[in-house]
């Protein structure tokens, strides 16, 4: 019966300790917010490949917890402008950052 005990909490712990390092934080993501930012930044690189006006293989993406960055070096400020005004119309951003710089 202590055997039983012993492997029971064991047992329990491990799974807690499991769900608990799945769990997000202020500075992390869960595995859910993962999936959904990968899905954010699948979006909005599409959505700035499909502007014909854009070269967008000159524009990086990332994404965390829904704030889009944008990041690169771009021709122009109109570029730049259009970039971010594409990245905000894509569903589940939350906010843009702008870290594009001009050549």
């Amino acid at each position: 019966m202590k055997n039983f005990k012993r492997i029971s909490t064991i047992v329990a712990t491990v799974a807690l300790t499991a769900l608990v390092g799945c769990a997000a934080t202020s500075t992390t993501e869960g595995t859910g917010g993962y999936i959904d930012d990968s899905v954010i930044t699948s979006k909005t690189k599409a959505a700035i490949f499909n502007d014909p006006s854009l070269k967008s293989t000159e524009i990086n993406v990332e994404t965390f917890k829904g704030k889009v960055q944008l990041s690169g070096f771009v021709n122009s400020q109109a570029d730049i402008n259009r970039a971010v005004d594409v990245a905000r119309g894509v569903a589940g951003v939350t906010s843009v950052k702008n870290d594009m710089r001009l050549k």
